[in-house]
């Protein structure tokens, strides 16, 4: 199901002097954590930003706040992740929305962290569906919209690249998924100017796993920084990929993660 939030930004745009002035952007799973911080990251930047968010609808309008107060221009639609008919909506939407499509961050998930023999098959069709078909579909959909200098962006994990502690199977195999289909989207779609790729945060310091929480000490012991990174720091990532900088990157995974898989 897609819904409108009740909070939106002018459909009008307003010029922009940022890197990103004139193009428009959706971040999946946007109201909060990593994917708000790279809504904030790209309209400052001077994007016109779509994101989706599928419970918090205070979340969502507050993030679209954020963003209309610094003179950007930003807008919320409810979309869940699970439906496919709501996640190739919300891509159309943003397009219409804006009037067009540059830049797409599959960046809704969920993870499931338990011991491998336990796990409900409900949580292996969930997790697949939100964290490999959703950003398959929006792909899909996103590429009918991209012209050349478009960009898809997906937040993987650094779990995919190292298991470093057990119950991550589930998610380790879903984030990895997205290494696949990022290097086969980089060829499907390098013919028309369009890069694809992949960003691995490590340990980012959220709601879900904050830095204080249980366990965050063996996290950060597992990154040769020793600590946790923050949100802006994956969002940083995908600004330069969205920008001029990214231009001759694509089908790579880049890793966020204080030198957790070193």
């Amino acid at each position: 199901m897609m819904t409108m939030a009740t909070t939106t930004a002018s459909a009008t745009p307003v010029p922009g002097t940022g890197p990103l002035s004139g193009k428009a952007a959706l971040v999946t799973g946007g109201s909060r954590g990593i994917g708000a911080a790279i809504a904030v990251r790209l309209a400052a930047d001077g994007a016109a930003v779509a994101l989706t968010y599928q419970h918090r609808d205070d979340l969502a309008a507050e993030v679209v706040r954020q963003i209309e107060r610094a003179g950007g221009r930003a807008w919320a639609v409810r979309a869940d992740g699970a439906d496919p008919e709501a996640v190739r909506a919300s891509v159309a939407a943003a397009a219409d929305r804006f009037g067009r499509l540059d830049v797409l961050v599959n960046n809704a998930g969920a993870g499931v962290v338990a011991p491998f023999e336990g796990i409900a098959l409900d949580d292996v069709d969930r997790v697949l569906a939100l964290n490999v078909r959703a950003p398959f579909l929006a792909a899909q959909a996103a590429a009918a919209h991209l012209t050349e200098g478009g960009r898809i962006i997906s937040i993987g994990s650094c779990m995919a690249e190292r298991a470093a502690f057990p119950g991550g199977s589930l998610y380790a195999t879903s984030k990895a998924a997205l290494g696949g289909l990022t290097k086969a989207l980089a060829r499907e779609l390098g013919p028309r100017g369009i890069t694809v790729n992949l960003v691995l945060p490590g340990p980012i310091d959220t709601d879900m796993n904050p830095a204080d929480g249980a366990g965050a000490a063996l996290q950060a012991q597992l990154t040769s920084l020793g600590t946790y990174g923050q949100p802006a720091d994956v969002a940083s990532m995908v600004a330069h990929l969205a920008g001029d900088g990214g231009r001759y990157v694509t089908g790579a995974a880049l890793a966020v993660d204080g030198g957790f898989a070193a």
